[in-house]
């Protein structure tokens, strides 16, 4: 899910992505989605095998081609670039890649949000508080670094008190099994396989911040508009996919062992996903005025990283559009979180 940061989209890509936004504004009969692999976006592999998508897609009269991206960020850079109308990321990835590179984007589906898949680890600590002094590794710049962030402030401590050290998330197993490696932050299932390790302690995760790591399906606000359709047949197929999820153990494991695990495995990492099998629950989330706040957090952590450009003057450089309110410029919302179509899923009315 959640791999290094591209730190800024290359400037030509503004270009392009103007240049695509300008073209999707035609309304069309064809899309492209992508996806990563990740405990809460399993469910766009069982929509596209099971038929599902395709069956929403037909009755509305388009087609819709669901494709998985091995590398996390370059999906959401193909995405930015116009290659795919919408892709599955974290609300901060959307801010930080999309939205920093000029791209309207439109969180269309809000699935989940981690609820203790992404956790600090220490080596023979216990405590927060005895991170202050050590190397961290992590990688940088992504919702890892966030979560460090958040949890140094919940104990008085800054980032200046630790040392980060960039590190793939492929190594990061391997890393802390070395002994100048005491403590990292990272997500599942990475965390469960480090925890097994003897002397390895969990000392703060996600479910410390909940709903401020959120995973949703991002979809460009022009193409949206221009075609409500390419809408209604994705949220139609993600909540009769959540159904099914919700009900059926086989679905599940259809899930787990695509993604790499088998049912235990990716029961265990939805145990600490708060997914959003109803519409309606979603719709609450969408509408609260944490999401506001919450927004206001990620922001605010990347301005402070440079993710928001260089011209950024101030966090709230970029408007972030919710239905509880705007964070930020007015005049330059480039991220919204849209609860409409949500809501007609959970009205009975796609």
């Amino acid at each position: 899910m959640k791999h290094p940061f591209v730190r800024l989209f290359f400037a030509s890509s503004v270009i392009v992505s103007l240049l695509f936004s300008s073209q999707a504004a035609l309304a069309k009969d064809n899309f492209k989605i992508c996806w990563s692999i990740y405990v809460g976006w399993m469910p766009w592999e069982y929509g596209d095998t099971s038929g599902i998508v395709d069956k929403w897609a037909d009755k509305y009269g388009i087609e819709i081609d669901v494709v998985q991206i091995n590398d996390y960020i370059e999906s959401i850079n193909q995405y930015t670039a116009g290659s795919f109308d919408a892709c599955t990321m974290t609300n901060m990835d959307a801010l930080t890649i999309p939205a920093a590179g000029g791209v309207d984007s439109t969180a269309l589906i809000v699935g989940d949000f981690s609820n203790g898949n992404d956790a600090v680890i220490l080596k023979d600590k216990k405590s927060l508080k005895e991170i202050k002094g050590q190397q961290v590794n992590l990688v940088e710049l992504s919702v890892s670094h966030y979560l460090l962030a958040r949890g140094l402030e919940s104990v008085g401590l800054a980032e200046k008190d630790v040392k980060v050290v960039n590190t793939s998330d492929a190594d990061m197993v391997a890393a802390y099994t070395t002994k100048d490696v005491t403590s990292v932050v990272t997500w599942n299932p990475l965390v469960s396989e480090i925890l097994t390790t003897p002397g390895a302690n969990k000392v703060y995760d996600s479910s410390n911040i909940p709903g401020e790591i959120i995973d949703t399906l991002v979809v460009n606000t022009e193409t949206l508009k221009a075609n409500p359709k390419l809408g209604k047949a994705l949220v139609g197929a993600w909540y009769e996919i959540m159904a099914k999820m919700e009900a059926d153990k086989a679905v599940r494991e259809h899930m787990g062992k695509a993604s790499g695990t088998d049912l235990a495995g990716y029961e265990m990492q939805l145990a600490s996903t708060k997914m959003f099998y109803s519409a309606a629950d979603a719709v609450a989330f969408v509408k609260g005025e944490q999401l506001v706040k919450t927004m206001q957090y990620v922001a605010e952590f990347s301005f402070d990283h440079g993710l928001l450009g260089e011209g950024a003057p101030d966090a709230g450089f970029i408007g972030i559009e919710t239905p509880a309110g705007v964070f930020g410029d007015k005049a330059n919302i480039k991220l919204r979180f849209d609860e409409t179509y949500m809501q007609m899923a959970a009205e009975g009315k796609l």
